[in-house]
């Protein structure tokens, strides 16, 4: 089953948005290190990740927050105040951590393994790829007023406005509908 969504178009957008509604009730989607696991094999990954404990969880959820932050002031203003700064030199850290191993058997089957480490490594590296690219131009948040996803609009028009359809682009889409008909009932 599969609990999260990837959205973003980014991996790191999407650890960013495992934590939702980040001005309103906020919620956590990475409660416990078994979620975190299955984040990770969701994500693409690892195929079969280790068990993870509550420093492992930590560690990505700190890192998850950096991530958040400096996408959110980037590009840094001359005066950015120390807790960017901070977020900066852990996505920094963490990109210089290993990346998942990619092996091939004989028949070509794929097999990602690795530990905490590359994970952390693989989400930061794609924050540093994304900050110092042609990409970040096209980052948003979603418009929905509550939502604080980020998403890279990859859309031909570049008029993309919501994390996704299935969510917050669909309750726009029902708002919109209902006040409709309310002025037609009128």
């Amino acid at each position: 089953m599969d609990d999260f969504v990837f959205v973003s178009g980014r991996l790191s957008l999407d650890m960013a948005g495992t934590l939702l509604w980040r001005r309103s009730r906020r919620i956590e989607l990475l409660c416990s290190p078994d979620h975190l696991r299955r984040w990770i094999h969701q994500a693409g990954l690892l195929d079969a990740p280790s068990p993870m404990d509550a420093r492992a969880l930590s560690r990505v959820c700190r890192l998850r927050e950096a991530v958040y932050a400096l996408v959110r002031a980037w590009p840094l203003p001359p005066a950015a105040d120390s807790a960017v700064r901070e977020a900066l030199a852990e996505v920094n850290e963490a990109a210089r951590l290993p990346l998942p191993r990619h092996q091939l058997d004989e028949a070509g089957h794929l097999t990602r393994t690795g530990g905490v480490d590359e994970v952390l490594g693989a989400v930061a590296r794609d924050a540093v790829d994304l900050l110092g690219g042609a990409d970040f131009a096209r980052v948003r948040e979603c418009l929905n007023d509550d939502c604080t996803r980020l998403f890279v609009d990859l859309s031909r028009s570049a008029n993309r406005r919501w994390c996704g359809m299935a969510e917050c682009g669909n309750r726009h889409k029902v708002a919109n509908y209902r006040k409709r008909r309310q002025q037609e009932a009128r």
